[in-house]
């Protein structure tokens, strides 16, 4: 008997499921994905108005499928 390979080139594994959130969750993790929330938004449109300003965007936004928290 042979066992058979084939290969196909570009086509993507499927990735492993990793960690998933369960749905009770423990209010220490709660608490911090609150503050993930908060830290995650744009910056407020009248900083960027006031004088003498170098900020322009947030440049730690996270997105939820690129960077994972880890926790």
């Amino acid at each position: 008997r042979f066992r058979v390979s084939l290969s196909f080139g570009s086509v993507p594994e499927p990735r492993s499921q990793g960690f998933k959130m369960p749905s009770h969750k423990s209010f220490m993790i709660k608490k911090k994905l609150a503050k993930k929330m908060r830290q995650n938004r744009p910056i407020p449109h009248w900083i960027r108005l006031r004088t003498d300003n170098t900020i322009r965007y947030n440049a730690k936004r996270r997105h939820w499928r690129r960077t994972k928290l880890g926790f």
